[in-house]
């Protein structure tokens, strides 16, 4: 999926058509997605593997929907109660992102390049 693609997706899921914060967000969830896959190699690979690619956008709608409330525990004001998970990415978006480890000496498999 293009990144464009994964934009329009995003703009969907959050009502909103501003491509300059969105772009921001996606690239904050591709970074936490290539970190929690590739724990020993996130600085050398750069793209998201397809399989991915919807849980990527998925964590930047919720990055952006918590936009001003980061860090909340716990919050209610007039009978609205609002907890997180966690102070970034709840746990159970990131339990279906599985880490590759690699054995020392090999090269990791990029599976959107094919090398």
């Amino acid at each position: 999926m293009t990144n464009e693609e994964m934009l329009a997706k995003l703009k969907i899921m959050t009502g909103t058509t501003d491509t300059e914060v969105l772009s921001v967000y996606l690239d904050l969830a591709k970074s936490i997605v290539i970190q929690k896959a590739y724990p020993f190699d996130a600085g050398v690979i750069v793209t998201v593997p397809a399989k991915y690619e919807l849980v990527t956008i998925e964590i930047a709608c919720y990055l952006y929907n918590k936009r001003g409330a980061e860090g909340q525990t716990s919050h209610n004001e007039n009978g609205i109660n609002r907890g997180y998970e966690s102070a970034s990415v709840p746990s159970s978006m990131l339990k279906r992102i599985i880490p590759l480890g690699k054995v020392p000496g090999e090269e990791v498999q990029d599976e959107n390049s094919g090398t």
